[in-house]
């Protein structure tokens, strides 16, 4: 009524929840310079994969011809499974000798290379999550579209396993059709964008042992060249890693204002501040997530929904319709 003063509403824990999930929502959004490195990390993984791939292909073609290939497959055919030695692998040790090393260095240099999606990245490591951690970077958006959080790993990084850790990872390797990769080659059970990633990075090599055990010469420029593809993907999971940091940081300072303020004006202004559309009315009608509740025609329409379950199916419909319609109004 005109002239009459409204009563402030308190904050509580729901509110703040939903003022800091809408800030989160629009921190990501804004084109910062983290943001902006992480964009180029990626696409610089793009750039470098098909380059490098292309010269380890040249690399093991020479350890293992062709022709080679071919005379194994056609031993098979004839004698079955004892000459079952030819496989695919998208994983290789490459080495190269030093000309003059110092009394310290080893001779032989070698590494581990995996082309796969959740290949490792650490030296010759099986063991660490950097695997996961290029892949939840390099598909964040497509794990985001499916409401997945593709950021759990930089969230989490430095903290112990915990539950919620582990059913976030369980989601996005689920969703990305990762499975576990096999000890010995590439022949593993992933489907889905995992396989289909992995399949174009797959490279035919005779004896199915690990591939530890088959190290594959290379000279000093072109595994110099593997080092800095490793280095590229690397480079993706620092660059997420930052951005993440960055708005962590930015809200916790969030959550220490908030607890701090008594009204909900108080939140609603602080949005407003940092440039962030943000209505009172429309966080004390919503949930955390954004789901309209409280308005009265949609939840009259829900009410009506749970009583008279006898309804035909077209009338059901018709309510169905309706309901739909005063949702979008």
């Amino acid at each position: 009524m005109k002239g009459q003063k409204m009563s402030k509403i308190r904050m509580n824990t729901e509110l703040r929840t939903k003022i800091l999930n809408r800030y989160r929502d629009s921190a990501e959004q804004e084109n910062t310079q983290e943001l902006e490195a992480f964009k180029q990390a990626r696409e610089q993984v793009d750039l470098i994969y098909p380059s490098t791939f292309e010269l380890a292909r040249q690399v093991v073609e020479r350890a293992y011809p062709s022709e080679d290939v071919a005379t194994c497959r056609t031993l098979k055919q004839k004698y079955g499974e004892p000459l079952d030695v030819v496989a695919k692998d998208k994983c290789f040790y490459f080495s190269y000798a030093r000309e003059n090393p110092s009394e310290d260095e080893d001779k032989k240099v070698s590494e581990h290379f995996d082309f796969g999606l959740f290949g490792e990245i650490s030296d010759n490591s099986y063991r660490d999550e950097s695997g996961k951690q290029f892949a939840y970077a390099y598909y964040r958006d497509e794990l985001k579209a499916k409401d997945l959080d593709a950021d759990i790993l930089a969230k989490q990084n430095g903290k112990d396993d915990n539950p919620h850790k582990t059913k976030h990872m369980d989601l996005n390797d689920r969703a990305l059709g990762y499975s576990g990769y096999s000890r010995y080659n590439s022949n593993d059970n992933n489907v889905g964008i995992a396989k289909d990633f992995d399949k174009q990075y797959e490279l035919d090599i005779i004896g199915t042992s690990h591939c530890r055990s088959r190290t594959i010469a290379c000279d000093e420029q072109e595994f110099l060249i593997f080092k800095m593809f490793k280095q590229a993907k690397g480079q993706l999971i620092v660059c997420h890693q930052k951005w993440i940091d960055s708005i962590t940081k930015q809200c916790d300072a969030m959550k220490t204002g908030l607890k701090a303020y008594r009204y909900l004006s108080e939140g609603v202004e602080l949005m407003s501040e940092l440039g962030v559309a943000c209505d009172e009315a429309e966080l004390i009608r919503t949930n955390s997530t954004g789901l309209v509740i409280y308005n009265p025609v949609n939840l009259a329409s829900m009410i009506k929904g749970m009583k008279n379950t006898t309804i035909t199916r077209e009338q059901k419909i018709a309510f169905r319709k309706q309901y739909e319609a005063n949702k979008v109004n």
